[in-house]
């Protein structure tokens, strides 16, 4: 019976911890993703009509730039230049951007075939887009991305509305593949608690963040804060612009797309993993010690919260019937309501990344999933092994 209480009481803890940072949890999301953070608010704006310029870094996208360039071409704003940048391809991208294209004069393809050293790929590219963009709004997208034709107006009108320097976009990702759905909303929770929306709006004491997918400039803001020279070697260009302008006084607000943009990020497991080691590289700023504390802290709230619930109930349950109601009652009671808090959290969190509450099954495997990419990325700091993007390698120095 003694070993029976002792397993009651570390439950109970247990228990009480889950459920505690359960409702955390689930207020911060509240909080952070709550009212007035979507664009589609604005799609009705009046508009200026101003050029738009969308600078579009494509390294070997064949496999996705079809959908992405007829989508930007289907767009309702009216003074529309698209800029392509094929940079460095390989595969059929110039081919098929070609074919996609022809007959609409506001798409320019621009083929790029070698990167100085001192670039990142994809800032380079960025840079030559722009360098010929006319508009006095610049927009960089990513290729793998495909919009609504709702979107740029939507997205003008909000950065107009709240006079943004800068303006970033949270895309709906994908959950098509099998390690999509295992991990991708664990790691998008994630880096959304690393860079939380409403601290990163806010007009004082803000955490800069940006998501490279969509950023949207004023092109007075771009040229004063050096274009992409000014990030050229950064592996999350992102971040680093973000940085950059409110350092010099600027706006920078990230929101929602409300679905408008959408993201197939990768097209294998290796590239998944790959893609999001590189993400958390740079959003832990290339800390190892931070990212094998996020990884430990990842095992625990994927296995430890959920075991301790399941073991309160069972060990509650068994008190109760030996003889022990209050203990017995007390454990099964609060390790049930925390397994519930938890489950109903994550349902929301599931259905906010473009997944079904019945996904939550697989937040423990894609919390230890995330748990290894994060650790895996520590040792690449610590031993100083090459990062690969964009067709190119670098090695990240540790801070």
């Amino acid at each position: 019976m003694i070993a029976l209480m002792v397993l009651c009481w570390i439950a109970l803890v247990i228990s009480l911890l889950t459920l505690a940072v359960w409702a955390v949890v689930g207020w911060r999301l509240n909080r952070a993703l709550g009212t007035g953070l979507g664009i589609q608010q604005h799609h009705d704006d009046e508009i200026d009509e101003e050029m738009v310029s969308i600078i579009v870094p494509a390294h070997n996208e064949a496999r996705i730039i079809d959908r992405c360039v007829r989508s930007l071409m289907a767009q309702n704003w009216p003074n529309l230049e698209i800029i392509f940048v094929a940079d460095r391809c390989t595969d059929e991208t110039v081919s098929i951007l070609r074919e996609a294209s022809r007959g609409d004069d506001r798409v320019r393809i621009i083929e790029n075939h070698d990167c100085p050293d001192s670039w990142a790929g994809k800032c380079n590219a960025a840079r030559l887009g722009a360098a010929g963009a006319c508009g006095r709004y610049l927009i960089f997208m990513d290729a793998d991305t495909f919009s609504a034709p709702e979107l740029i107006r939507s997205a003008v009108n909000s950065a107009r509305a709240k006079q943004s320097s800068m303006l970033s976009l949270l895309s709906k990702l994908t959950t098509d593949a099998i390690y999509e759905r295992r991990t991708q909303t664990v790691a998008s929770m994630l880096l959304l608690t690393l860079y939380p929306p409403d601290r990163v709006n806010r007009e004082t004491d803000s955490r800069p963040f940006a998501n490279g997918q969509f950023m949207l400039f004023d092109r007075e803001w771009y040229e004063k804060i050096g274009g992409h020279e000014a990030v050229r070697d950064d592996l999350l260009e992102d971040i680093a612009f973000a940085r950059r302008v409110e350092s010099e006084g600027g706006r920078v607000h990230l929101r929602s797309s409300d679905g408008m943009l959408v993201c197939s990020m990768y097209s294998s497991s290796t590239a998944f993993r790959r893609g999001w080691q590189r993400i958390f590289i740079e959003s832990c700023r290339r800390k190892p010690d931070r990212m094998k504390r996020w990884a430990f802290r990842m095992r625990l709230l994927g296995l430890m919260g959920p075991l301790g619930c399941l073991l309160g109930i069972g060990v509650g349950a068994v008190t109760w019937s030996l003889g022990e109601p209050a203990s017995g009652l007390t454990v099964l009671i609060v390790s049930m309501l925390a397994l519930l808090t938890q489950l109903g959290v994550l349902a929301a969190i599931y259905r906010t990344f473009n997944q079904t509450p019945w996904d939550v099954w697989r937040f423990p495997l894609g919390c230890e999933d995330l748990a290894r990419i994060l650790r895996d990325g520590a040792k690449v700091l610590q031993r100083g092994e090459p990062v690969t993007w964009g067709g190119r390698s670098y090695v990240l120095e540790a801070r």
